[in-house]
């Protein structure tokens, strides 16, 4: 699965970056048809202390699915982003097999 990492409004350091690879890359656990991923990790412009924002698109045949959320720190964004879009692929999984 191919994976691209982009960081908006600052420079992502490295352990960052292994972090998200890491965590997006367990998606292919749950089903195998994951063509690819992009991450977007952004600067929220609010003076709110949850300004870290982690939207994730993964594409697989026939649809995109996506999840934006936003929290602390980059790293909880990205945990809750990959459980959403761990359920949304076991639904999507589900649907595939039952078609």
């Amino acid at each position: 699965m191919n994976i691209k990492i982009q960081s908006i409004h600052f420079d992502a350091d490295s352990k960052l970056i292994e972090f998200v690879q890491e965590k997006v890359t367990k998606l292919g656990r749950f089903y195998d048809g994951i063509i690819g991923g992009e991450v977007f990790l952004k600067l929220d412009k609010s003076s709110n202390s949850e300004n870290k924002v982690a939207e994730i698109r993964l594409q697989i045949p026939g649809n995109d699915l996506f999840v934006k959320k936003q929290c602390k720190t980059f790293e909880e964004a990205v945990d809750t982003s990959v459980l959403a879009l761990s359920n949304q692929v076991k639904k999507y999984k589900e649907k595939v097999k039952g078609l």
